[in-house]
């Protein structure tokens, strides 16, 4: 077995249980479109989508490699409450008012996913359930609060706090003392939603070209975008790379830092084994300030996943490492097979917040980056308002667009450093706002 942290190639758990047998071939041509984005993940296509949606058609997505090859094809695929880490460090930029209103459309993200899974017919695993876990009392309170904001966010769920022996009846672990449960959530195959997103987009008349990697970009009132072998020339551009963005448009490098992650899918388990992890067949993670997340899949495996704490590093056998982090909650799985375990990267702002807006000077070329490590709900809101603001703006766009996105100064040179310094801080930051 090997470790897959960067090769699409090798197997993990969303390329072997793949359905959708799209492939588009490169760029060949010179062409042009109404707009031009750069990127075949969430961000790219959940956007191109929206824009399609609304009548734009002449579209034209461009991939470096294949779509869903960055972070949308390794995450957690966990459908959460939220927007963003922590709401409360931007109400300085919004005000009381603005982060009320950032609130509200939080949950939208949860909403669009079932509709578009509904409209277009997406095969893509979906299921209710989710529980945020506590370890400890200060956790507890802080779930007492979750409980009475996710009521006010989303009155019609099914959402209760459980304590005691009562969260036995939501997770089969001992590792935890309470509970928030929130139907309202779940999980999803996140490269299977994709590529049916992708096969919505191209059923309006878009035009998606993978391995077609950009090596240059001319801005102006027509931007022109070139690869090794064709160029587009476009009214408007997205930048939809996170941390796939190689440095390429130095203003957003220097806005976010890449961090890793990590995951591990089991073999298949038996129906009972499954009954005791997860009662609600759901996904679950903790409170902390860097979260385990794990979830059951449709076919019986335990998908397990989660960051180093403190000190970033890769580890040298992720199979070992991830397999550590489960029997940490999941004992009795000490026999259980590791099939699959792999990697990825996330974007991280200084905020933890989303960033969306225009490039400076630019006024037909946009962007969006830094979702934090939560990004496959909050993509498909966050990209709803970029839309807008590409379609010529709302109240939305520029709500979100104005939170200011601050330089990371050395995170060429001191990347792990930095990292490290931050999740140090982080995780001490937990104790006085109840998430450790």
């Amino acid at each position: 077995m090997m470790n897959t942290f960067d090769n699409t190639e090798a197997l993990n758990y969303y390329r072997a249980t793949q359905k959708y047998d799209l492939r588009f071939a490169p760029l060949q041509d010179d062409i042009e479109a109404d707009v031009v984005v750069i990127g075949g993940g969430f961000s790219g296509i959940n956007t191109a989508l929206e824009l399609a949606e609304q009548g734009v058609t002449n579209i034209v997505v461009l991939e470096a490699r294949v779509l869903g090859y960055g972070g949308t094809g390794r995450n957690g695929g966990q459908i959460m409450a939220g927007i963003g880490h922590d709401l409360d460090k931007i109400e300085k930029h919004v005000g009381s008012e603005g982060l009320k209103n950032i609130i509200a459309i939080s949950n939208d993200g949860q909403k669009i996913i079932r509709e578009r899974i509904a409209r277009y017919d997406i095969d893509a695993d979906f299921c209710h359930g989710y529980a945020y876990m506590g370890f400890n009392k200060r956790q507890e309170k802080t779930l007492v609060q979750w409980e009475k904001d996710f009521r006010a966010m989303s009155p019609d769920d099914d959402i209760e706090l459980l304590t005691g022996s009562a969260v036995k009846t939501v997770i089969g672990s001992d590792a935890y003392s309470s509970c928030l449960k929130y139907m309202g959530g779940g999980h999803v195959h996140s490269l299977n939603l994709l590529l049916g997103e992708a096969k919505a987009l191209v059923g309006y008349g878009a035009r998606i070209y993978e391995n077609s990697q950009v090596i240059a970009v001319e801005y102006g009132e027509r931007v022109t975008v070139r690869t090794g072998t064709g160029s587009v020339k476009a009214s408007k551009m997205l930048w939809a790379c996170d941390s796939w963005l190689q440095g390429m448009e130095p203003y957003l490098h220097r806005k976010t830092i890449n961090t890793q992650a990590y995951q591990m899918a089991t073999e298949v388990l038996p129906d009972s084994l499954i009954e005791q992890i997860s009662p609600i067949r759901g996904a679950y993670s903790d409170i902390r300030p860097v979260i385990d997340y794990y979830r059951v899949t449709n076919e019986n495996r335990l998908l397990f996943g989660a960051a180093t704490d403190f000190i970033e590093y890769t580890p040298t056998d992720l199979f070992e490492w991830n397999r550590q982090r489960m029997l940490k909650i999941f004992p009795y799985l000490k026999d259980v097979k590791i099939d699959m375990a792999w990697g990825g990267w996330m974007a991280v702002g200084e905020n933890l917040f989303p960033q969306i807006g225009k490039l400076p000077g630019q006024h037909n070329v946009f962007y969006v980056q830094g979702y934090a490590g939560f990004g496959v709900t909050p993509s498909h809101i966050v990209c709803k308002v970029l839309a807008e603001g590409i379609l010529g703006g709302s109240d939305r766009y520029d709500l979100m667009s104005s939170v200011p996105h601050i330089d990371i100064w050395g995170k060429d040179h001191f990347r792990r450093a930095i990292l490290s310094a931050g999740k140090t801080w982080h995780q001490l930051s937990g104790y006085w706002n109840g998430r450790r």
